[in-house]
């Protein structure tokens, strides 16, 4: 019970130290004192809420919302992270970095834009920065980075109704002798096959369960 949390606690301390290490190179260290306490703060209110409310809300409740946070951050994420690399490569045929231009025109690619916003930078406006992170907001919006969000959902969709299906049905659309789990190449790698029952074998060991609580009830009933 001790080395799990320990564990925990000392990998999510390192991993704060390291971020805000790096934050910090460039920042002074008066900017240090009102995020960390912030953080400090919200961390605590968390970990009491999850602590005393866990008993009042349900378990399924708390795991539906967490994982739909955490998708709303990891397509941010991808959406950024296309977004980047588009900046990048405009700032490489601009000779800078566009942003130090502002946000009027100069600042954003004509030619790969689908909406500028002349506000709500994330890199020159305070808080911008907090949607930045969480949900990749930027008020330039390419091509790209807006394709990428809509292809991260649209394969979100397709792999939960693949899921729910197979839950229903035991086997992927068309393929009744296909799981997902088998797609994931892991699953071959360790050879996990192996360890499955077939259908038969399944059948099997129903049956002589069956039999063997018929004859138990049986036994009682004499």
């Amino acid at each position: 019970m001790f080395i799990l949390p320990f564990i925990t606690c000392l990998r999510e301390g390192l991993e704060a130290v390291v971020f805000v290490g790096g934050v910090g190179i460039g920042t002074p260290a008066t900017s240090f004192p009102i995020p960390v306490i912030c953080g400090i703060i919200a961390g605590i209110a968390v970990g009491m809420f999850m602590y005393y409310g866990g008993s009042a809300v349900s378990l399924q409740i708390f795991l539906c919302i967490s994982t739909g946070v955490l998708y709303l951050i990891s397509a941010g994420l991808f959406s950024r992270a296309v977004w980047s690399f588009q900046n990048y490569q405009f700032n490489q045929a601009s000779g800078g970095d566009a942003s130090e231009g502002g946000d009027g025109p100069g600042s954003y690619n004509v030619h790969k834009i689908v909406w500028h916003v002349n506000c709500c930078n994330p890199e020159i406006d305070n808080g911008w920065d907090v949607f930045n992170a969480l949900l990749g907001w930027q008020n330039s919006a390419t091509y790209g980075s807006v394709l990428a969000y809509n292809l991260y959902w649209l394969a979100v969709i397709a792999t939960l109704g693949l899921m729910l299906y197979e839950e229903k049905k035991g086997h992927l659309p068309f393929c009744k002798s296909l799981q997902l789990k088998q797609l994931n190449p892991m699953y071959h790698i360790k050879n996990k096959k192996k360890n499955e029952l077939s259908e038969a074998e399944a059948d099997r060991l129903f049956r002589q369960a069956q039999s063997h609580l018929h004859t138990d009830v049986g036994h009682n009933e004499i």
